[in-house]
């Protein structure tokens, strides 16, 4: 039966909706009751991209790998423009893809898309970062993988000349957004280790962040697209040490077991995109007013009728949007720092 309460119901493009009908099922099926996940199962209905060498739609693309017996990889994206620019000229723009920790990769259509366009439209050097995914690999592997790349990317020549590590800034969306939260404060807690790179500023797109408390948007919209609630329980449980509930430090940041940011001078400023169909929207609200409680610069953008990762979705105008406010974002952080 189809379900009647317009609260659960936004308005969608048919295209949105059958992607993520096909997304939902895909991964509730691969999924085990066990907290496993069928690996072979979702490698059927994966759509990668490949690299590009010559420039598609004004940017190219090539994969670099840090350390093969963890899959730890990068793929970079650069703009045509790159070629007519001075060295060190263009900002990189680190990027980590959601998927609840679990699922994805830099190479799933999706990213490679979305890291192409900010690549052209900012422009900027893309850096998509492939990090170990739960429940294989829990806390805190994946936000080791997220420093070990900006490391490597503070002492190695991977990034093409014109990439300027001094105008970094660290992105993500859903649990890339966590994931670019938790890299942000340990770059910022270790300043002192790096020689070259410089974050200016982090952008959090509708990022994963929870607890144990049931919110209000949590139970208003615990059937919504994409991030329902048994869904996020279940990743929450994949991804957190054993034993640990949703109230550990790297989900419920600005709860009681949170780290302590209001001594970190050099913290990046933040930019937080919120949807109003999102049902994690409460604790992105949480967030941000924690930023500003830390004495951090942080700023929200609310999108009232977006689900979860609407920006992924070119069909929605909202998404063409958003990657315009992130290009404005970027080119702010870099006037204000000189």
């Amino acid at each position: 039966m189809a379900n009647k309460d317009p609260v659960l119901s936004p308005s969608l493009p048919w295209k949105t909706r059958i992607s993520v009908g096909l997304l939902s099922f895909v991964t509730d099926t691969a999924r085990r009751n066990n907290g496993t996940i069928n690996r072979r199962f979702l490698r059927l209905f994966e759509i990668k991209s490949p690299t590009t060498p010559s420039p598609v739609k004004g940017v190219s693309s090539s994969d670099y790998t840090l350390d093969s017996s963890r899959n730890l990889w990068f793929r970079v994206f650069v703009p045509s423009s790159a070629s007519a620019s001075a060295p060190k000229s263009l900002p990189v723009f680190i990027f980590f893809h959601g998927g609840g920790f679990a699922f994805l990769s830099p190479d799933a259509f999706a990213y490679d898309a979305a890291c192409r366009k900010i690549a052209r439209k900012t422009p900027a050097i893309a850096v998509s970062v492939n990090y170990r995914l739960s429940p294989e690999h829990r806390y805190p592997c994946q936000y080791e993988d997220g420093f070990d790349v900006m490391k490597y990317l503070d002492g190695e020549g991977a990034l093409p000349e014109e990439a300027d590590v001094s105008k970094c800034f660290l992105a993500g969306d859903s649990a890339g957004g966590n994931l670019a939260h938790h890299t942000a404060v340990r770059v910022s807690e270790e300043r002192e280790k790096f020689k070259a790179v410089r974050v200016l500023g982090l952008v959090t797109i509708q990022p994963f962040f929870g607890g144990e408390e049931r919110t209000e948007a949590e139970l208003r919209l615990r059937t919504a697209p994409i991030v329902e609630l048994q869904r996020t329980d279940w990743m929450w449980k994949a991804f957190l040490p054993e034993g640990s509930n949703r109230d550990h430090e790297a989900s419920n940041v600005s709860g009681p077991r949170g780290k302590d940011i209001s001594g970190l001078a050099n913290f990046p400023k933040t930019l937080v995109f919120v949807g109003g169909w999102d049902p994690l929207q409460d604790w992105q609200r949480k967030y941000h007013q924690w930023l500003k409680k830390s004495g951090k610069d942080a700023e929200l953008i609310e999108y009232p009728d977006m689900i979860h990762a609407f920006y992924l979705f070119p069909e929605i105008p909202e998404s063409h949007q958003l990657f315009t406010q992130v290009k404005d974002f970027v080119l702010n952080c870099i006037t204000n720092s000189k």
